[in-house]
């Protein structure tokens, strides 16, 4: 077998196998990189030393079987028998579902998470996407401090699992996306430096050094990258990634990294003919990441609208702290612009950061479905002091209000996991570092910013504490009781509505035609031959819908036809999906 590995300081390399040392030489027309044949078979226990030094997990390992300082693991991806094809479904007319692993199911593992694929079909979904895989110290953790970006979570089940999983899902009709963090890797673990220059002092973010996408070493970095992108890919046959964050991806080459994986993928896909596509997390409402590259776009395939959620939740809560005092001055105006622009920043003013922000997106040539929208998500919930979720402040009605208006717009909707029924538990902020000096700086920074904000220190929750994260596992007896079945009812009406008639799933952002009354809080549009209300408001509204004698294709509450002026009397915290008599 042929073990490689890029070490352009190192003076000697040894690979260390099974108990024996094994000298690697540099590799030929590869500067920096040492390479060696040694008989392994799959499971066994490798790592690299260094002139000399420490034996350390390979920066390439597929597998991390002690957690992410032990020795790697052999992987055989060839040992594996797929059994399902995937569905080749892309992201028009897709509905997506964000998934924890470790919180998914009380054992917190993929298997049992693919036992669990089932409610998901039913649901109507189209693809699962998880959140990152990737092995990092401790258990339990949200994923987002990963250190080993090529191998999977020991504790989730190791590569194994993921391809039981992927399998699991494909056989039910459902793709797999997953959620890879590029912009930085977590503080403990983490042994790439000592291999060579991963990270870079040009540029810092909130994490520390930046990764080298730009400086000496970068081609190799980039390579690492995108390579490790491409295997999730191919390798265990993923449907999509999900980029973290990549506006803290510094990066001043004439050719981005974003762009130079795009094409990559877009080779994979073109290759395999699968439909493959990367998502953008961005907070930068540039339209230009999800552009065409010939037309001078970095060439991803979609971006999170962050905007409109923002709108939805000060529409729906009357928050206004924070980022959500841009919204909240005329929230459904807001929401308007959302749902008909795109973005409710493009290059106007933002109080929240003192300047203008954001670009305009060009409405006639930019499809819907490569914006994401959502009324919740990972972020907006577990970043949150308590780690409430809607369903902790609003009304049934008003979950019912915010699925409608996030799966009958014009983006590819997604759901965070448990939205659909309304879950009672909170998704917290947990955390399972073994440094102990670690645990107890996140300890007292979680405690320090949301002191900082009116929270009393012993109620914001203990990142280290395993309750927090037992907290945040979904109860999965809440389905099937009132009132979180009828909400489960009405995800799975709507969901399926969108998937029977074309006019939800039309990508054309100026054809949606809205009509809102800000004092009433009542929220009206069309979508072609469908026109979709909501009310907001405890009090009844009467709704302008003009001519015609719509026939009702789901309501949440009973309610009687437009009279013959065209009213729809809609009861208070409630909404309706009509259709054509």
């Amino acid at each position: 077998m042929q073990f490689e590995v890029w070490a352009p300081q190192a003076a000697e390399v040894t690979l260390h196998l099974s108990g024996a040392e094994h000298a690697l030489g540099p590799a030929p027309g590869r500067p920096g990189w040492w390479a060696g044949q040694a008989p392994a078979r799959d499971g066994d226990r490798y790592g690299y030393a260094l002139d000399g030094g420490p034996v350390l997990p390979d920066p390439r390992s597929r597998r991390q079987p002690d957690g992410p300082d032990g020795l790697s693991a052999v992987v055989d991806h060839t040992r594996h028998t797929w059994t399902a094809h995937p569905p080749g479904r892309g992201l028009p007319g897709a509905v997506l579902y964000e998934l924890h692993v470790g919180t998914y199911t009380p054992e917190g593992t993929l298997d049992a998470a693919a036992g669990r694929l089932g409610h998901l079909a039913r649901l109507g979904v189209t693809h699962v996407e998880l959140m990152p895989l990737c092995p990092f110290p401790g258990r339990h953790g949200w994923g987002y401090d990963g250190v080993a970006l090529w191998a999977v979570h020991e504790p989730y089940g190791g590569p194994e699992a993921l391809k039981r999983f992927v399998d699991a899902a494909h056989a039910e009709g459902l793709g797999v996306v997953l959620d890879v963090v590029h912009n930085h890797l977590g503080p403990d673990g983490n042994h790439l430096p000592a291999f060579g220059p991963y990270f870079t002092e040009t540029h810092h973010t909130p994490w520390g050094a930046a990764v080298n996408l730009d400086a000496p070493g970068s081609d190799e970095v980039r390579d690492f990258l995108i390579g490790s992108a491409l295997a999730w890919l191919r390798d265990y046959r993923l449907d999509g990634l999900r980029l973290d964050a990549v506006h803290a991806l510094h990066d001043d080459r004439a050719l981005p990294f974003l762009e130079a994986l795009a094409e990559a993928v877009d080779a994979l896909a073109a290759e395999t003919g699968r439909p493959l596509f990367l998502i953008a997390e961005s907070d930068l409402n540039d339209p230009r990441l999800i552009r065409a590259r010939g037309e001078g776009g970095t060439g991803l395939h979609a971006q999170w609208n962050d905007d409109f959620h923002h709108a939805l939740h000060t529409a729906l809560t009357g928050e206004s702290q924070g980022y959500y005092a841009d919204f909240a001055k005329a929230p459904l105006a807001a929401l308007t612009k959302c749902l008909t622009g795109g973005f409710f920043h493009d290059g106007t003013y933002s109080s929240f950061r003192g300047r203008r922000h954001g670009r305009p997106l060009d409405r006639e040539r930019v499809s819907a479905h490569r914006l994401l929208g959502y009324a919740q998500t990972h972020d907006q919930i577990g970043n949150r002091a308590l780690g409430d979720r809607l369903a902790a402040g609003l009304s049934p009605g008003l979950l019912a209000c915010a699925a409608t208006l996030t799966l009958t717009a014009p983006f590819t909707p997604m759901l965070f996991m448990g939205e659909e029924w309304g879950a009672g538990t909170p998704w917290q902020y947990f955390t399972d570092h073994t440094d102990p000096e670690l645990a107890e700086a996140v300890r007292r920074g979680r405690r320090r910013e949301f002191t900082a904000h009116g929270w009393a220190e012993e109620e914001v929750p203990d990142p280290q504490d395993p309750a927090t994260r037992a907290r945040s596992c979904l109860d999965w007896s809440e389905p099937g009781r009132r009132p979180h079945s009828r909400l489960l009812d009405w995800y799975r009406t709507l969901i399926a509505l969108r998937h029977r008639y074309s006019d939800l799933t039309d990508p054309d952002l100026t054809a949606l035609r809205p009509a809102f009354d800000e004092g009433a809080r009542w929220l009206a549009f069309r979508r072609g031959d469908l026109r979709i209300a909501v009310n907001l408001g405890p009090e009844p509204a009467a709704i302008p819908l003009g001519r015609g004698r719509p026939r009702v294709l789901a309501a949440w509450d009973p309610l009687g036809p437009p009279d013959e002026a065209g009213v729809l009397t809609l009861p208070g915290e409630s909404c309706v999906v009509l259709g054509q008599a």
